[in-house]
């Protein structure tokens, strides 16, 4: 699954998002739209944590929400 999967099926991935960054407020995963630039930033925000960090933290579910789908 790439970016452009899971925006197009951000829907049911906010669960997901949940999951993986508790954190993260409803409104918060809502404003993202799935956008990858987005969701750095609001996790970086709320977690404190460098950029390189939260980039592969995201990068690295965004590789197992790949490997889970089969795609």
């Amino acid at each position: 699954m790439n970016m452009d999967e899971i925006k197009g099926r951000w829907t049911e991935m906010k669960g997901k998002v949940r999951e993986e960054w508790g954190e993260l407020t409803d409104d918060e995963i809502l404003e993202t739209r799935g956008e990858r630039e987005q969701m750095i930033g609001k996790l970086q925000a709320r977690y404190g944590k460098t950029r390189e960090e939260v980039e592969r933290e995201f990068d690295s579910w965004v590789a197992k929400m790949k490997s889970d789908s089969g795609t």
